[in-house]
């Protein structure tokens, strides 16, 4: 039997993510803030709840981030940018995974294809950048894809079936995302799961440590 990990499950597409691995087979284990305290702002809780659990998982997908602090929103202009919020951004966004993502050597089989996928953003792309605006938050999510590729490099010396995946799930309908709205309809949290989970049934280790929506195409770093 297959056995995932599922970090940050308490939010919607996480709780998503986590029932679709289950009706698939899985033996599905979830560390949330809720569920487990694991706080992305607090670098002991993280090691905590990631010491709690043993490898090896066939699938570790981490489902964890903010668009911004509660009672703010995404910056529209530079002028609207102060330190303090900012930082707590990154925390979250950016340097609370990457110490998550400590533990994906020991949590991975060492042989055997298996898959770590993290959820970014479309918007945390340099080069699909046009827009501007929600700095905080772009900025994270660009942070976020460099460690990723680089957990992508030094798994591959280590663990060469292995599959690291940045992942934009596309606009989900959660609370996430309530106070936004796009273009174009939401996804159902369920159908974003569905997606990404197939977007990462399909990659190969020849196409580690790259970017990827929930359609399938590759996005520019």
């Amino acid at each position: 039997m297959e056995r995932a990990l599922v970090i940050g499950s308490s939010g919607g597409i996480g709780t998503a993510l986590a029932a679709a691995l289950a009706a698939k087979g899985a033996e599905v284990t979830t560390l949330s803030r809720s569920g487990n305290g694991l706080d992305l702002r607090d670098s002991k809780t993280i090691e905590r709840a990631m010491q709690s659990v043993t490898g090896p998982f066939e699938v570790i997908i981490l489902a964890t981030g903010i668009l911004a602090v509660p009672g703010r929103t995404p910056e529209k202009s530079l002028a609207a940018l102060d330190g303090p919020t900012m930082a707590e951004v990154m925390q979250v966004n950016a340097i609370g995974p990457t110490l998550v993502l400590r533990h994906a050597p020991r949590l991975l089989p060492r042989t055997g294809r298996s898959v770590l996928g993290v959820l970014s953003a479309r918007v945390g792309s340099i080069g699909d950048n046009r827009l501007g605006g929600w700095h905080s938050y772009r900025a994270s999510k660009a942070a976020l894809n460099q460690i990723i590729r680089g957990t992508a490099i030094e798994l591959g010396r280590s663990h060469r079936d292995a599959v690291v995946a940045a992942l934009h799930p596309g606009t989900v309908a959660t609370p996430f995302t309530a106070a936004y709205t796009p273009s174009h309809d939401k996804l159902a949290p369920d159908e974003a799961a569905r997606r990404l989970l197939a977007v990462l049934a399909r990659l190969t280790p020849d196409e580690t440590g790259r970017f990827w929506d929930h359609e399938g195409r590759e996005v520019p770093w």
